[in-house]
């Protein structure tokens, strides 16, 4: 089994950000903490133009957060900090002056439909299905909400946060903004991407740069709101009921 990791290659201006956990590519507060830093990185990174932003293998995006480290949550402050790591890479790649395309080539759940919503534009197959799942467990997507509800709506984010047993289909999240294009197999995701992210490359950085935080506007207040969201996770996770439900995780 593969050892978890977060690397960048550079390759004709563009920077491909890839993430891989062997458990779905969930990601536990390391991983986190090293692909926000990654992203920030590559944001200032000259030699980068474009970035795109994928996981390793094939089957799944992102399958959310790590579990275990959920389990073992024990305390309010530390629930804050464990929930605060997909607010660092959402604020990341809001702050990030590059524009991000992302890579969904499988199945993405609660903390990966925000990462997914939190690029500028995002390319999928038909097998990225995506499911906010949290709920199930009696907490809710309260961080990945803003990122989400900006990309198909609060109808939309309402939707799949309260329908929270349901994967809806890569072209329920085009029809609603999320998606851009779908297509039949990763070859030909990845043949697009590459071909699109090489073409966003050949225009001008400081127009693209400007253009993303127009895009962004109106999010300036993240930086606390999510933290605040994070807060409210960390208070829930410590609820009877979803100790109780965590107990069937272990």
């Amino acid at each position: 089994m593969s050892d978890p990791y977060v690397k960048l290659k550079i390759n004709n201006e563009v920077g491909y950000i890839e993430f891989f956990h062997p458990a779905h590519n969930s990601l536990p507060g390391d991983l986190l903490a090293k692909l926000a830093q990654t992203i920030t990185d590559a944001g200032k990174n000259n030699a980068i133009k474009v970035i795109v932003l994928k996981s390793g293998k094939d089957r799944t995006f992102c399958a959310g957060a790590s579990f275990k480290e959920l389990i073992n949550i024990n305390d309010e402050a530390t629930g804050k900090v464990f929930f605060s790591g997909f607010a660092n890479v959402i604020n990341a790649m809001r702050k990030c002056p590059k524009f991000i395309i992302g890579r969904i080539q499988g199945k993405t759940v609660g903390g990966g439909v925000g990462l997914a919503a939190s690029t500028d534009y995002c390319m999928a197959t038909k097998f990225a299905a995506i499911k906010l799942s949290e709920l199930n467990v009696g907490i809710g997507p309260f961080v990945v909400g803003p990122a989400i509800e900006r990309k198909i709506g609060l109808t939309g984010m309402s939707q799949i946060a309260i329908d929270a047993n349901t994967f809806y289909s890569a072209e329920w999240a085009k029809q609603k903004g999320l998606f851009t294009q779908v297509y039949d197999t990763t070859e030909a995701l990845d043949e697009a991407v590459k071909e699109f992210a090489e073409n966003l490359c050949s225009y001008n950085v400081e127009a693209m740069k400007e253009m993303k935080a127009i895009f962004w506007q109106g999010t300036e207040d993240w930086g606390s709101l999510l933290a605040e969201r994070a807060a409210i996770s960390g208070r829930l996770v410590l609820s009877e009921f979803t100790k109780e439900k965590l107990k069937g995780f272990k």
